[in-house]
């Protein structure tokens, strides 16, 4: 197993991990390095999978990231193992790694093995700061307690005896003088402190991950992501982009393939399904298509085909293994052109067909903006935006992590 070894950024990320990223990102960029990352535990509640926190745990590599449950952001990046991992902040290591060449009969005063000492924090790596926080054990007033070592974006826990600590005692002269003193944990969070930020841990509006200067700068432009998608009926979708104050509005019907790709840009992969099955979003079903027999497969019309099978399975995901499902060409097998446009790091597919007459909206709301003209003033081949597919990406259930998930609302006018 290759060591991780990473930057810290105080209130941003620790190398690759930053904070605000989605659940989704973080957990295919670990997947995708097996060699780094052997071991990963995702721990969430069966109750409420969608309201608590979710957990990742990365026992090999001495890490916890912990993500909020409504929009399974990134907000907490904790190192529990200082032996397993190698983090610098500004080019210093902030444990000497194991196999670091120094002459052992010399050891540096205030550093330690197994992690950052005290000193070692408060007078060489980051400096000065304000008084710590003493959080007593959960066992009693005679038990060991945590003193809290906090900056703008990081904290440092050290154990610590509830009779040691006195408000009035000069702890940080107390913690200096001792070189067995050494941290437990670190966290990596958004706020002043750990104090300030434990409040509104997990409901607070991060950045947006474009606006981080933990990645290079590059000349790609990518669309912001799409943070809220709100339904009206009739046919009429808004998605917003809370971080740029932006939205714009699908139609189902009308909506084409280049406005759908100018305001998303291109998606992440196309499904094109090389049998009838894709007849299932039409409503319609074809008993002799390709000389099946109406007899022997009359069942098969009433199979467990979903929009989401047909969406998000053998999309190219990591959950893909049939690459003969997706057409490079076009899909000769597939001479109507139908096919989905797949948004993993969106959380939605959308449906692309032939122009079809959205469904009404529901009792007591207003109709979407749904033109019937417009929709009859496309070619009949012309291909259009007919369905929209979802993704809510809860813990636990069989579809996780095929896309990011995809907050919604409805709306009563």
């Amino acid at each position: 197993m290759s060591l991780f070894s990473a930057q810290l950024h105080p209130g941003r990320g620790l190398g690759f991990l930053v904070l605000g990223a989605s659940l989704h990102d973080v957990l295919t960029r670990l997947k995708a390095e097996p060699q780094r990352f052997p071991k990963i535990d995702v721990v969430h509640s069966t109750e409420r999978p969608v309201q608590d926190p979710v957990c990742i745990m990365l026992p090999q590599n001495g890490m916890r990231l912990r993500f909020d449950g409504p929009e399974q952001r990134l907000r907490l990046i904790e190192i529990t193992d200082f032996t397993k991992n190698h983090v610098t902040f500004k080019d210093r290591d902030l444990v000497r790694p194991p196999n670091s060449t120094s002459d052992p009969g010399s050891p540096i005063p205030g550093e330690s093995s197994s992690g950052p000492t005290f000193r070692h924090i408060y007078q060489r790596l980051l400096g000065p700061t304000y008084a710590g926080e003493f959080i007593p054990s959960s066992g009693g007033a005679q038990g060991i307690g945590i003193y809290v070592l906090s900056y703008p974006g990081v904290a440092f826990n050290f154990p610590m005896a509830a009779s040691a600590y006195s408000p009035d005692k000069d702890v940080v002269s107390l913690l200096s003088a001792s070189s067995s003193q050494v941290a437990t944990s670190m966290a990596v969070f958004s706020g002043e402190s750990w104090a300030d930020a434990r409040p509104t841990l997990w409901t607070e509006m991060l950045p947006s991950i474009k606006s981080s200067t933990v990645f290079p700068r590059t000349k790609d432009v990518y669309p912001d992501e799409v943070s809220l998608v709100r339904i009206y009926g009739g046919g009429k979708l808004q998605m917003f982009r809370k971080w740029t104050n932006s939205g714009f509005c699908i139609q189902l019907g009308q909506t084409t393939p280049q406005e759908l790709v100018m305001e998303l840009g291109p998606p992440n992969a196309i499904y094109r399904k090389n049998d009838e099955k894709m007849d299932v979003h039409q409503g319609r079903v074809t008993g002799t298509a390709r000389g099946r027999s109406t007899g022997g497969d009359s069942g098969r019309a009433d199979e467990a085909v979903t929009d989401t099978d047909q969406s998000s399975m053998n999309t190219g995901s990591d959950d893909s293994d049939n690459e003969d499902a997706v057409d490079e060409d076009g899909g000769a097998m597939n001479p109507s052109g139908e096919c989905f446009y797949n948004y993993f790091y969106m959380g939605f597919d959308v449906l692309l067909s032939k122009p079809t007459e959205p469904s009404k909206a529901p009792p007591g709301q207003p109709s979407g903006d749904a033109d019937p003209i417009g929709i009859k003033l496309h070619h009949s081949d012309r291909l259009v935006v007919t369905k929209i597919v979802l993704h809510g990406n809860i813990p636990g259930s069989y579809e996780f992590n095929r896309h990011r998930r995809c907050r919604l609302s409805t709306s009563r006018s």
